[in-house]
């Protein structure tokens, strides 16, 4: 059974502070998987985790593990920014973006960081913009399914991401004619993978492609990077990922594979969100209606606009209610929050222990693309975010917002400004 990493006791501490709902997470958490990521890489002198921003983007939270020898993966100019903010530049950003602005690659090239062209064309493109640097990388799509065992993964020929093998080699040549002296290899071809031989599978096909194009074109290979993809067990009886068996097969096929290959020296890059932050953060919303129609509903103070997930895949989320842990999970509810869409609805014909009107609700496994997809539909507000110190404190991390934040964008106008002031 999941386990909330707050007790009930605590949370109606930040509650007393901070009104449902908001965000919590968990620092003492997310700073000894940082650890153990970094455990289960050290055999490589190179090895870097690259922050995915956009999967949680609030720069406390990046400083947090930036502060602890990560990078960052950043895809937009916002996120470059935050990155900026955080006196990062150069090899601790990466820039993996795709259909990219011509600001955005400017911006990037500005801050000295690596950037990862998805597509061939993107090479002219950036070209025309500035002096291409020394060091780029490249994003592979090898196309067709990808499998683990004869079981499906994910279907990377029908992802808009990447080039194909052909044109890969098109391209280290063409930024070689461009001045480009080291490159990168990095590929992304399954999402939230609950297997430990993900990252083992993909790092043999990107080590074998290594060897091709040093072979093909003279490209210095410096790093591959695997990406994301290592997923987290949402529900109680999916099995967790052992991220050292997982760093362990990495080395098995990089020995087997690159270091004959007289290629020793390469850099192995992982790009990780959801595995570095979700399970250590929290929904924390508050049960405030109760309907009995065709079902039985209980309504929250949140809604999708604060956790898109469930309304946009159907995704699951447990959910814990605070206090009720050890009771029989003997009622079957939806679970609902207020948007004017049949959608947003956090649990379907779920069993729950009784729920009263005023009880707290944990909704677990938000750390990664919880605030991060909210959203603004029906005039929502977007919640607060804590961070639940390793001293068991509570800090404020980004403030609800307000009205006057939601009409900020109308303060040009002299008939709706003072909108932007209420």
């Amino acid at each position: 059974m999941k386990k909330p990493f707050i007790s009930e006791e605590k949370l109606r501490e930040a509650i007393k502070i901070y009104p449902t709902p908001f965000h919590l997470y968990d620092e003492k958490g997310i700073i000894e998987n940082l650890e153990k990521l970094h455990a289960a890489f050290a055999w490589n002198p190179g090895y870097r985790e690259y922050f995915a921003v956009k999967a949680t983007p609030n720069p406390y939270l990046v400083k947090l593990l930036t502060d602890r020898g990560c990078g960052v993966d950043c895809s937009s100019y916002t996120e470059l920014m935050i990155a900026e903010s955080l006196g990062l530049s150069g090899d601790k950003i990466m820039f993996s973006s795709n259909v990219t602005p011509a600001k955005d690659f400017i911006y990037a090239n500005a801050l000295n960081g690596i950037i990862n062209f998805d597509d061939i064309t993107h090479i002219d493109f950036a070209a025309k913009l500035f002096k291409l640097p020394k060091k780029m990388s490249c994003r592979f799509n090898p196309g067709g399914y990808f499998e683990i065992a004869n079981q499906i993964m994910d279907n990377p020929g029908d992802a808009k991401y990447g080039f194909t093998k052909d044109q890969i080699i098109e391209g280290f040549e063409k930024l070689m004619k461009y001045g480009v002296e080291e490159f990168g290899i990095h590929a992304f071809l399954a999402s939230n993978t609950k297997t430990n031989d993900y990252y083992p599978t993909l790092a043999a096909q990107l080590f074998e492609l290594a060897v091709e194009l040093k072979e093909k074109t003279g490209a210095k290979i410096s790093f591959v990077n695997l990406s994301g993809g290592v997923g987290i067990p949402y529900k109680p009886e999916e099995k967790e990922n052992d991220i050292m068996a997982i760093g362990e097969g990495v080395r098995e096929a990089y020995e087997r594979i690159l270091v004959p290959a007289g290629m020793d020296d390469v850099a192995i890059y992982t790009e990780l969100g959801r595995f570095m932050l979700a399970p250590y953060g929290a929904l924390v919303t508050t049960a405030i209606h109760e309907k009995n129609t065709y079902k039985h509903y209980i309504g929250l103070d949140a809604c999708a606009a604060n956790l898109m997930r469930p309304a946009m895949y159907d995704a699951y989320h447990h959910i814990t209610v605070m206090g009720k842990e050890d009771a029989p999970c003997d009622h079957v509810y939806n679970v609902t929050g207020g948007l004017c869409e049949n959608n947003d609805q956090f649990a379907k014909d779920r069993s729950l222990p009784k729920i009263d009107i005023g009880d707290i609700v944990y909704i677990h496994d938000t750390g990664a693309h919880g605030y991060s997809m909210g959203y603004n539909y029906n005039g929502k507000l977007r919640s607060a975010e804590i961070l639940y110190t390793k001293e068991e404190n509570f800090k404020l991390i980004r403030r609800a917002e307000t009205p006057a934040d939601y009409f900020s964008t109308f303060d040009f106008s002299d008939d709706f400004k003072d909108l932007a002031k209420k």
